[in-house]
């Protein structure tokens, strides 16, 4: 009976866990650009607030009812939450490329969910009162452990995945930029020239570059956060070798073409060093996978000859 309730809290979680998730990282994002636009119409928010409560039937049910309550319930379970977990969390969210899409509260609130959810499967593993008193307490300090480092762990790749795409696209974007403005375009025009042309996750942080920059926030500031939000060293040499290049009058041109040229000869020594890693990796594929057929195909005859002798 205790398996059958745990188990069932289990899953009740986990499916609670996909809909708070779908809710913060879908929903109330949509519903506060609707709110934003309302309060366009109503000239401010609160006579949008006023005429929504004037006429309540004009209100979706999501954003009157459900919206609310996983705002209340993210508040709530805040308070579980470490209270040095949020500039971390921002800044993880930051490198992951999610700022706009994933919130803090959000991610602290899942975070909780998913040691909540370990927990009641760990419960469910030593509730049949055959384990060791101290194996139960093991098992269940497990469980804590892995729903906490869990949620981190899909960050973390997710920020891994993102920076080799940038370092990718890098050498790339150079080029076409340096090509750019030797043809007689700006640093400004060959960017825009070229996010028009290309995807990515470096041309999206690009794109918010420029819109910084058009916002009246100065170049050097603007690539720096740039610099900051990719956290790449190659990004980096970049920006700091185009603000040094601005400030001091130098040609932009030759500049990129420097930074062209070192960005390519990185990308050789990387890729030099990952080819001199190839037999280390293999190593373990080879003891665990092929050396046991060879052992088998060499020394099997052997051994039954020598079962039959004796």
């Amino acid at each position: 009976m205790a398996i059958v309730l745990a188990a069932s809290l289990a899953v009740g979680l986990f499916v609670f866990m996909l809909v708070y998730f779908f809710v913060m990282t879908r929903l109330i994002p949509k519903t506060q650009m609707h709110q934003r636009l309302r309060s366009l119409q109503y000239g401010s928010k609160a006579k949008a607030e006023q005429a929504m409560a004037a006429n309540p039937g004009e209100v979706p049910f999501v954003e009157r009812t459900i919206i609310p309550f996983f705002q209340s319930l993210t508040k709530q379970l805040m308070r579980f939450a470490p209270k040095g977990i949020r500039a971390m969390l921002e800044h993880r969210i930051m490198l992951a490329g999610k700022l706009g899409v994933w919130s803090v509260n959000a991610f602290a609130c899942g975070w909780v969910l998913s040691i909540a959810v370990c927990f009641l499967l760990a419960t469910m593993i030593v509730s049949d009162g055959t384990f060791p008193f101290v194996r139960r307490i093991a098992f269940l300090t497990l469980g804590v452990v892995i729903g906490g480092f869990l949620p981190f762990a899909i960050l973390n790749s997710i920020i891994r995945k993102r920076q080799k795409l940038i370092q990718r696209q890098l050498p790339e974007f150079l080029d076409l930029l340096c090509v750019s403005v030797q043809a007689g375009l700006a640093f400004d025009g060959g960017v825009s020239k070229i996010v028009a042309r290309m995807k990515g996750p470096f041309i999206d942080e690009c794109v918010r570059m420029q819109r910084d920059v058009r916002m009246g926030m100065p170049r050097a500031r603007s690539l720096r956060q740039m610099a900051q939000r990719c956290d790449v060293q190659e990004v980096y040499l970049f920006t700091t070798a185009v603000i040094q290049a601005e400030r001091l009058g130098t040609s932009m041109a030759n500049t990129l073409e420097n930074q062209a040229n070192n960005m390519r000869e990185r990308r050789r020594q990387h890729a030099k060093a990952e080819a001199l890693k190839a037999p280390v990796k293999i190593l373990f594929p080879l003891v665990l996978f092929i050396f046991p057929a060879l052992f088998v195909i060499v020394l099997l005859p052997s051994v039954l000859v020598l079962l039959k002798n004796f």
